[in-house]
């Protein structure tokens, strides 16, 4: 149905005079046919617009630059990405992460190029010899330089974030260093890539960042808002930022299995308490969510993958079935269960495409993906001793014989 110019003032109580004023500076959003007498007829859809921008303006108190923004489409290219043209970023492109990521899109998607960035003159030298991949660039830099950030992202498409300070105990001994590179360098990324005009960047979180009782969740969950709230900063420019986060990777450095491994050689597994449990994802696992993020994302999402818990007890049992296992106690800043979704969450989050995704409380445009997404019940919170699915000692067994 088309409504004449001055229905839609009375439908939605504007004078006429404001709704072509609406139409001029909106002229992307609201586009009335014209009768061959030039008259303007108005669909719904220009009715439905109409509607929202009144709302945006006038009980919300937004400008007109900020009600476009929030009409904005998001990224135009949601969905299937062509590999083959993208330029890429990896920050701790050298890590367990980093690594496995290029091995994986060098040897499936082909990309134009994949900078690798990171301090460590000697593990860039060592990938380089491993890989000897044309497509591999390297770029020694710290996040915390932001001048070195922005010469690194000219011409970037995609900016992958995974430089960070992990060790637990390592951030308690150097708490300043450590809000340094996790949320002074999340800060230089954001601004890094908004001036260097990259598309899209996901920052990979951890469930420790979640209800933190330790220093380095603490800068990991910073970091996690700092991004999700970044996207205020883009503005007109496009750039979109999300998150991936996800419990213990299995065959990454500072995994527990090379230190029940070399336990084993002495005949005793330590472990801190029989009743602990912990999410698992491989290093496939954990490429694969962080490139369904890019597909999907756009811009202030917490992608979530949907993983197995598993037992400590049961971890030791699978590395070493005849060693004597012995309790020592929870260490300080370990948490006896970890979350990746706490309650407070759960109230934004979808289920959608085999992962759970945490929406942004804030809207900075118009959102057209996960139509087909389910809310979550009320009180819902995602949790290692909560879960549906766990994996057996066999089950571990088999895994960790895999990697």
């Amino acid at each position: 149905m088309n409504y004449r110019i001055q229905e839609v003032g009375k439908k939605i109580d504007v004078p006429v005079s404001t709704i072509r004023y609406w139409q001029k500076e909106f002229s992307e959003y609201v586009s009335p046919l014209k009768t061959d007498g030039g008259q303007r007829r108005y669909s719904e859809q220009d009715l439905f617009t109409l509607t929202r921008i009144k709302e945006m303006l006038y009980l919300n108190n937004k400008t007109i630059e900020q009600a476009r923004i929030l009409l904005c489409n998001g990224n135009s290219d949601i969905g299937k990405i062509d590999w083959t043209t993208q330029t890429i970023l990896v920050t701790g492109g050298t890590g367990s992460f980093g690594k496995h990521f290029c091995r994986i899109m060098n040897d499936k998607y082909k990309p134009k190029v994949i900078r690798i960035y990171s301090r460590d003159e000697l593990k860039q030298h060592e990938m380089r010899q491993e890989f000897g991949d044309e497509r591999l660039r390297y770029f020694l830099g710290d996040v915390r330089d932001l001048e070195r950030l922005k010469r690194a992202m000219v011409g970037v498409d995609i900016v992958i974030h995974a430089a960070a300070l992990k060790q637990v105990p390592a951030c308690e001994y150097n708490p300043f260093e450590a809000v340094k590179t996790n949320i002074i360098g999340a800060q230089n990324i954001i601004n890094a890539a908004i001036d260097s005009g990259v598309k899209k960047v996901v920052a990979l979180s951890t469930d420790k960042a979640v209800n933190p009782v330790n220093l380095y969740g603490a800068t990991k969950l910073c970091s996690d808002k700092i991004f999700i709230n970044g996207n205020s900063y883009a503005g007109e420019k496009g750039t979109r930022f999300s998150c991936v986060r996800y419990g213990n990777v299995i065959g990454s450095r500072g995994s527990v299995i090379p230190l029940f491994r070399e336990q084993q050689k002495k005949g005793e597994i330590t472990i801190t308490d029989e009743r602990m449990t912990r999410f698992w994802i491989s290093l496939d696992e954990a490429v694969n969510l962080v490139m369904d993020g890019l597909s999907h994302m756009q811009g202030g999402e917490i992608f979530v993958p949907r993983i197995p818990s598993m037992k400590i007890i049961d971890l030791a049992r699978a590395v070493a079935p005849d060693c004597r296992i012995k309790t020592i106690g929870i260490r300080p800043g370990e948490k006896l269960h970890e979350a990746l979704i706490t309650v407070e969450d759960g109230r934004n989050t979808v289920k959608y495409n085999g992962m759970y995704i945490v929406m942004p409380q804030y809207e900075w445009w118009e959102r057209k993906n996960y139509i087909n997404a389910t809310k979550l019940p009320e009180g819902f919170s995602y949790t290692s001793d909560n879960n549906k699915e766990w994996m057996s000692v066999d089950d571990l067994r088999m895994v960790i014989s895999a990697n």
